[in-house]
């Protein structure tokens, strides 16, 4: 009777390590497939919100070249934006928090947030550069859908 019971333990704990090994697995694999995009959502890695233009395979490289490094810079932004909100919230779990050093703090993210929200700008006039003014139109109006919206859709109905 024990050698059953041992067996069975032995068989249930393997089979919840399979599964928790297949979790973790599985949720490494979906959060390295997506990246947050400048609105903050996440989307899948190799999607670009232009993709759904009818674009000239130049025009698509061009815009490739030019959004891959964006996103990284706009990566590292977000990161290290959210490492000072995490700075901030131990000061205000502090019995006594440092008001002077809170408020500067707030005043670094929202240095930050503006310099980032400026890159986004730039980025997308470099970006609307690349095309005719059609492409431009729709562009546009894929920017401010996925703005109102929280995530990409596609083109906006008419």
């Amino acid at each position: 009777m024990k050698g059953v019971t041992l067996k069975f333990i032995l068989s249930a704990s393997l089979l919840l390590n399979i599964t928790v090994l297949c979790t973790a697995g599985y949720l490494y694999y979906k959060q390295t497939r997506s990246w947050v995009s400048p609105f903050g959502h996440r989307i899948e890695r190799d999607r670009f919100l232009f993709e759904e233009l009818s674009l000239q395979p130049g025009q698509m490289r061009a815009m490739r070249e030019k959004a891959i490094p964006f996103r990284a810079e706009i990566d590292g932004r977000r990161k290290t934006i959210e490492e000072k909100r995490e700075a901030l919230f131990a000061l205000l779990r502090s019995d006594h928090p440092d008001r002077e050093a809170m408020e500067a703090l707030i005043a670094e993210i929202s240095r930050m947030q503006e310099e980032m929200q400026k890159r986004i700008a730039l980025h997308i006039l470099e970006e609307k550069a690349l095309l005719t003014k059609d492409q431009q139109e729709k562009f546009l109006d894929l920017i401010e859908n996925a703005m109102k919206n929280g995530r990409q859709k596609g083109c906006p109905t008419q």
